[in-house]
């Protein structure tokens, strides 16, 4: 009778119920049960003494296979907890990723804005013009490689003697 009353006590907290406070209460409650059927097997003498020593293992055992179950349950349920959350905090840093994106675009929005009031050439301005002087260096090189035509140059004529007298003399 004893063993059914046990049994029925042991069953009908379930590892799925309440994990937290129960699991201690249990386990609290079969340490009692071994240690009164202790008590019991050692006031009845030899033969209530085998019988309480039997059901002493046979308690340990249930124990053991509601331990096994119990935390099986209980790393089965923070396992999924645990997934969740990640889950979770992965959603929440991607949103927070969206949100900088569309921060970021709008501040350079406004900066590129301000810059434009102030007179400032854009990038797109600045490549427009390099492609423009570009374009004109080599048109500007093509006029270089055609020939010119030089002035003529007139003969060295020979200097008077006599200013080469009057120089060397001042000289």
């Amino acid at each position: 009778m004893a063993k059914k009353t046990l049994k029925k006590k042991v069953q009908a907290k379930s590892p799925a119920g309440k994990l937290g406070g129960s699991v201690a209460d249990s386990a609290r409650e079969i340490w009692l049960a071994g240690l009164g059927a202790f008590s019991v097997a050692q006031q009845g003498g030899g033969k209530l003494l085998e019988e309480g020593n039997r059901l002493f293992e046979k308690l340990v055992d249930e124990g053991t296979k509601l331990e096994k179950t119990t935390r099986g349950a209980a790393e089965a349920r923070v396992s999924g907890l645990k997934g969740g959350v990640e889950a979770r905090v992965g959603l929440v840093r991607q949103q927070a990723s969206d949100n900088w994106d569309k921060l970021e675009a709008i501040f350079e929005d406004r900066v590129a804005r301000v810059l434009g009031r102030l007179g400032v050439p854009s990038a797109d301005d600045v490549n427009k013009l390099s492609a423009r002087v570009a374009k004109l260096s080599e048109q500007g090189a093509g006029l270089n490689d055609k020939p010119t035509k030089a002035a003529p140059r007139k003969p060295a004529g020979k200097k008077p003697v006599a200013k080469m007298v009057a120089r060397a003399k001042t000289g």
